[in-house]
């Protein structure tokens, strides 16, 4: 017992349940992981799998730790269960996770072996501790979603209204209440825009940090709070590689031997994330002058029209993460002999 030095329960979570395993590790960095275990993903199984722990944990006097992937929204209940009963919950970014298994060299994936997976990193790496979204960032958040799911309806109901009207004799009444639909749609998406402003007005520091980074041309304010709102303030990020990883927007290469693939980007990560900064791209590439010229310059170097796009939003999301952090203002004809830093000033 004396050669322990951490204790490690890895969480791999899903829509309907949760698969752990427990691991240790000791003076020797020798890894010691159980069996696994699968618990339903809601209250009554957190009960029954925080009755499980207490057959495994070792010695509360040995550091310990509950590791878990961000994905989705299905970790958070199983987060603030255990936050909420004081354990050291650390929540890490998917990316991470993946990276790391490929260093195992694991050929299979199953729940159980992720868990494994989880488990080992926890066991290896310095850990931060995961903390609940503050009492403004949680609402934001279900708000911006709120407001995105709403656009996309209104996009929808108004291409089955173009087909409609150009339909052989469509029926008048279909046509009206899909008018009449659209147009209710349109007020709850204002509804919920001044309700998102009202509550980021509440918080003097988070209203100035959105304001600075809203300057940014071609970025509006629903894409700078949905960034924010989808990364918990950049919580769990502490660097611009990680951030992209988290929103789908790094790149990855497809080559083999003498093959070579196109390169492309992941789309492993937030799709709330990564949508937020892509239709800003489209304008901020004809609107925003070093947008436009990296646009310009990455299609003349022979990148089609979208992946030239997706460094724009990449470019516009690192944009946010530096402003954001360094509480600094956007610069918008930065001249790299003049300024100290990038695109930005104190």
């Amino acid at each position: 017992m004396n050669n322990i030095l951490k204790q490690t329960f890895g969480i791999d979570v899903s829509m309907d349940t949760f698969v752990v395993r427990f691991g240790t590790t000791d003076t020797n960095q020798d890894q010691q992981i159980s069996n696994s275990e699968s618990f339903k993903n809601t209250t009554a199984g957190f009960k029954k799998f925080i009755h499980w722990t207490k057959k495994h944990i070792i010695s509360n006097d040995i550091p310990l730790f509950f590791v878990m992937e961000a994905t989705g929204v299905y970790y958070e209940n199983l987060a603030h269960f255990l936050y909420s009963n004081n354990y050291n919950v650390s929540v890490v970014l998917p990316g991470k996770i993946r990276n790391y298994a490929k260093s195992l060299q694991t050929k299979s994936k199953t729940d159980p072996i992720d868990a494994a997976n989880i488990t080992s990193f926890g066991l290896e790496r310095k850990l931060n501790l995961w903390k609940p979204a503050n009492s403004i960032i949680k609402p934001i958040k279900e708000l911006c979603r709120e407001y995105h799911s709403t656009k996309i309806m209104i996009t929808e109901i108004k291409n089955q209204l173009h087909a409609k009207n150009h339909s052989y004799q469509p029926e008048k009444q279909t046509i009206l209440r899909k008018k009449q639909l659209i147009k209710l749609l349109v007020k709850q998406a204002k509804e919920i825009e001044n309700q998102i402003k009202t509550i980021i007005k509440e918080d003097k520091e988070l209203s100035e940090k959105i304001d600075r980074a809203v300057k940014i041309k071609g970025l509006g304010f629903i894409s700078v709070v949905t960034t924010v709102a989808e990364t918990n303030g950049f919580e769990l990020v502490s660097n611009q590689k990680q951030l992209a990883s988290y929103a789908g927007l790094d790149v990855v290469l497809n080559d083999s031997g003498i093959r070579k693939g196109k390169t492309t980007i992941s789309k492993k990560g937030n799709k709330f994330l990564r949508k937020a900064v892509f239709m800003p791209a489209l304008s901020a590439s004809k609107h925003n002058q070093k947008m436009k010229e990296l646009y310009v310059r990455l299609v003349q170097k022979g990148k089609n029209k979208k992946l030239a796009l997706i460094a724009v939003a990449r470019k516009l999301l690192l944009l946010i993460y530096t402003i954001w952090k360094n509480n600094t203002d956007y610069i918008p004809n930065y001249n790299p002999n003049q300024q100290k830093a990038p695109c930005l000033r104190n």
